[in-house]
């Protein structure tokens, strides 16, 4: 597989369809992909469903894709917070489908279509709303219900630093959700703050290899 490296989001996302399922990731706003967002909301792809770990901050990057009414449906962990305002008027007003995923089922989710893994019993959610109409086990006296993975048609994520190859390093905390997101969509877009040569990059501490690496955009 080779990874294609571009200097223009736009380009890079440009051949995103309308009704595409986009893994975006970033915990907040660290680990946006701020500029691919950015070129997703003026390419104008429409009827998407999005995962992120939350439904936006302010009016700035995924906040900002959202209010372009362009977003069908919002799979995500965090929903609301004190910023959230531009998610919360868009449910409030029947304008977004929201489904609910608790954390940890949600980077497993994703983890598990990345690693080919067709379902998996979770113990998180039992004797809550959001287990309802899955199927229930029970294993060694605990309940579990069974989750399906969520495979992404695109992901946008962030990395500190790419080489030549695709291959990504990230930064601390901005790593987040991006190396799941990178294994489970077929085409895995990747903004990065630097590219170096192949080589230059300690093998040990590439995190995402680049055979997951589609795209690779430098956006500093």
């Amino acid at each position: 597989m080779t990874t294609t490296h571009l200097t223009d989001p736009a380009e890079a996302v440009a051949d995103i369809p309308d009704g595409a399922t986009v893994l975006i990731g970033g915990f907040g706003l660290a680990g946006q992909p701020t500029e691919l967002i950015d070129a997703l909301r003026l390419q104008g792809a429409a009827d998407l469903t999005v995962v992120n770990n939350n439904a936006g901050n302010g009016d700035h990057g995924l906040a900002a894709l959202l209010a372009t009414g362009h977003v069908r449906k919002i799979i995500c962990s965090f929903p609301r917070q004190s910023d959230s305002w531009v998610f919360d008027d868009l449910y409030r007003t029947g304008r977004i489908e929201l489904e609910v995923v608790p954390q940890g089922n949600l980077a497993e989710r994703m983890r598990a279509a990345g690693a080919g893994i067709g379902a998996f019993f979770s113990p998180t959610g039992v004797g809550t709303p959001l287990a309802e109409g899955k199927e229930r086990r029970t294993i060694e006296g605990r309940d579990y219900v069974l989750e399906h993975p969520i495979r992404g048609d695109f992901a946008l994520i962030k990395a500190h630093r790419a080489d030549r190859m695709g291959n990504l390093v990230y930064r601390k905390t901005a790593r987040n959700f991006g190396p799941v997101m990178a294994t489970a969509a077929t085409t895995t877009i990747v903004q990065v703050d630097d590219v170096v040569d192949t080589g230059d990059l300690d093998p040990e501490n590439v995190v995402t290899p680049s055979i997951f690496v589609d795209r690779v955009v430098h956006t500093s």
